[in-house]
């Protein structure tokens, strides 16, 4: 099953909206390569939640319950939304630096392209970060 990092700022949009929101509308991508990513998720397809700004971490992990449709937001129709919801928090949130830190991300979009508001992870990348997520040692710098 693939699986996705979406990108938020934690004022606008946080981890903590979409836990007491439930399914919610992932709108306002304006970038056509993440748009593109928003219109490859299928139902189910797992999701990761990433907090830009000051925390730059992975926060936690959600799925897709509505499949692309024209964004709302949008004064023009080739925009596109997802409904995600939040599945489970990660054990901790895992940091950018981290992740940067690690060979095994040496070709994630999220280290290459890191203005990319939307993006798919590879099998061996999700897996890493979970494994990141569930060690005992972290990084709180980013």
């Amino acid at each position: 099953m693939p699986q996705w990092l979406v990108k938020t700022e934690p004022e606008e949009f946080s981890w903590e909206n979409l836990v007491n929101r439930g399914p919610s509308c992932w709108d306002g991508v304006r970038n056509l390569e993440a748009r593109n990513h928003l219109r490859a998720m299928q139902l189910d397809d797992e999701v990761f939640v990433y907090h830009t700004g000051k925390e730059r971490s992975i926060v936690g992990l959600g799925r897709v319950t509505r499949t692309a449709y024209r964004d709302p937001s949008a004064d023009r129709a080739i925009w596109s939304a997802v409904d995600i919801e939040a599945t489970r928090p990660l054990s901790r949130p895992v940091t950018l630096s981290e992740i940067k830190a690690d060979a095994r991300f040496a070709g994630c979009p999220l280290v290459r392209r890191p203005r990319l508001s939307v993006m798919p992870l590879s099998e061996a990348e999700t897996a890493a970060i979970l494994e990141l997520a569930e060690s005992a040692h972290g990084d709180n710098t980013a």
